[in-house]
């Protein structure tokens, strides 16, 4: 077989439709790559609850993911009660952050996340959104303690709006990502899919040649340009498209599994 590759799958967007829904043709072709002894390691955005269903539909139970765009790394291990462990978690004071955003957006929601468990949230999300079940709490109670990632989301705007108003007001010692809708994560500084990645490759004892990299949004950017082979989703914005090696087909076509069977 050829050299094992690190093999990096962004989720939605990408590994999944826009729905959320995993075709056969891209569970077959990722199961493949996996049989073939390549290490696959999905990096998202996703919060843990709603990452470990979609590798439990590709039946995926060891190995590492990389979760809440980077803040969150998980060594999979079907022996442990939760069937994973978690590696890596880093955390942020999300008040200075929260202060600033609660005046420049006054009407968006906002959400914390609570490792493992879901999200904290100042009033309901539309539906599907995010992960689990999401609690109302007080606003105070956002800022209380520590996170690994805060989110916001302002259903009457524009990603470019979200984006130009994000970069006037500036956000320090945080990273931050907006998504294809006014949809804004923030992680903690130094945060992303990359550096998360990094350190799995160093884990697994990978050479940095032999990574391979496959996503759709503006917070696959820097994934796409840490590995050897960055690859950019058909349905993934010009500005993404410009930083990968190369670009596939959109995710409605099942543009992931040409990109697999290379590989194989």
């Amino acid at each position: 077989m050829r050299t094992p590759h690190l093999v990096c799958l962004d989720i939605d967007g990408t590994t999944v439709d826009h729905d959320g829904h995993l075709h056969e043709p891209v569970r077959e072709a990722v199961r493949a790559v996996v049989d073939a002894g390549h290490h696959v390691t999905f990096a998202t955005g996703r919060a843990i609850v709603g990452t470990l269903p979609v590798l439990d539909s590709l039946s995926i139970t060891t190995g590492f993911v990389v979760c809440s765009n980077g803040a969150v790394t998980l060594r999979l291990d079907p022996r442990h009660e939760a069937r994973y462990q978690v590696l890596e978690a880093v955390t942020f004071d999300p008040a200075p952050a929260l202060r600033v955003l609660r005046r420049e957006f006054p009407t968006a929601l906002v959400a914390v996340e609570e490792l493992g468990v879901g999200f904290k949230v100042s009033a309901p999300f539309p539906t599907g959104e995010l992960d689990g079940t999401p609690q109302v709490v007080p606003f105070e109670e956002l800022m209380a303690c520590p996170v690994t990632r805060l989110t916001i989301r302002d259903p009457d705007s524009t990603s470019e709006e979200f984006l130009a108003q994000t970069d006037r007001i500036g956000l320090h010692g945080v990273e931050y990502a907006v998504g294809w809708s006014a949809w804004l994560d923030i992680t903690p500084e130094g945060v992303s899919k990359a550096a998360a990645l990094e350190a799995v490759r160093r884990r697994l004892g990978i050479e940095p040649a032999a990574t391979i990299a496959v996503g759709d949004q503006r917070n696959d950017i820097e994934m796409l340009e840490w590995a050897a082979r960055g690859v950019a989703m058909g349905n993934a914005p010009d500005e993404v498209k410009a930083v990968a090696d190369e670009v596939t087909g959109d995710v409605d076509d099942h543009g992931l599994v040409d990109v697999l069977r290379s590989l194989l």
